[in-house]
């Protein structure tokens, strides 16, 4: 757990189940139409995302469940999720990293009341946002990924040079993900203003806004710590290839 400065303290968020089980919440609920299923688990559709999930206390017919979805030798992409699959599943990754959460009222960020120059991105940007992910390394991004939910980028001459958008939704929440910019691009604020946008949206409907977090990406942390999300808990990815 991080250390007390670093948290939210009294916020009720940090005991939200919800955020515990990130990828299970939101394959239960608003991405149900982008899920598949075999019993207990559930994986998003492959163009869409990789993460999968199991129950939070899963026997081994969730596991053999999960198997038949992906199929022999696939990739399983547990994301947050402390289940440990059979020792059959090869293990492929794993990160460190932490959850971040935002502390409540509007964001007050870079341009946070102003959507202009601002493009939302649609199927018609997706090979844009393919190169721009392939090149800045965001985090997976597929040719579906941006079905998850609204994404924003900045073109410059009519070039993209920054996103990002939402993925996960848990109930009463919505992950801010896919942050990235071009390197021409960079130390113009664009990331942040982007974040800024998500998170005014975000709140105005009546959500949360969330955020995960690589340890070793430092820049980023830094950044999200200067716009005011604060650190809920700290988390492991991990991925397996199955039998």
């Amino acid at each position: 757990m991080a250390n007390d400065a670093d948290r939210v303290l009294g916020d009720p968020g940090l005991d939200d189940p919800v955020l515990d089980d990130p990828v299970g919440q939101s394959l239960g609920g608003r991405h149900a139409h982008l899920a598949r299923r075999l019993g207990r688990a559930a994986t998003y559709r492959r163009d869409v995302a990789t993460f999968s999930a199991v129950p939070t206390e899963p026997d081994a017919a969730d596991w053999a469940d999960l198997a038949g979805l992906l199929g022999p030798g696939a990739f399983a992409d547990l994301f947050s999720s402390p289940a440990v699959p059979p020792p059959t599943w090869e293990p492929v990754f794993r990160l460190e990293g932490r959850q971040m959460i935002w502390p409540g009222g509007t964001p007050d960020g870079p341009a946070a009341e102003s959507d202009a120059g601002l493009v939302e991105l649609g199927a018609d940007s997706v090979p844009e946002m393919l190169d721009l992910a392939a090149r800045t390394e965001p985090g997976p991004f597929w040719p579906r990924t941006h079905e998850l939910g609204t994404y924003l980028g900045i073109r410059v001459d009519g070039v993209l040079v920054a996103m990002a958008g939402e993925r996960l939704r848990p109930p009463g929440w919505t992950e801010i993900s896919a942050v990235c910019t071009a390197p021409d691009a960079r130390g113009r604020g664009h990331a942040a203003r982007l974040i800024s946008t998500l998170a005014t949206r975000i709140v105005a409907r009546g959500e949360r806004p969330f955020l995960h977090v690589a340890e070793t990406n430092t820049g980023a942390l830094a950044l999200y710590e200067r716009l005011g999300f604060k650190t809920r808990r700290q988390v492991t990815f991990r991925g397996f290839r199955t039998p």
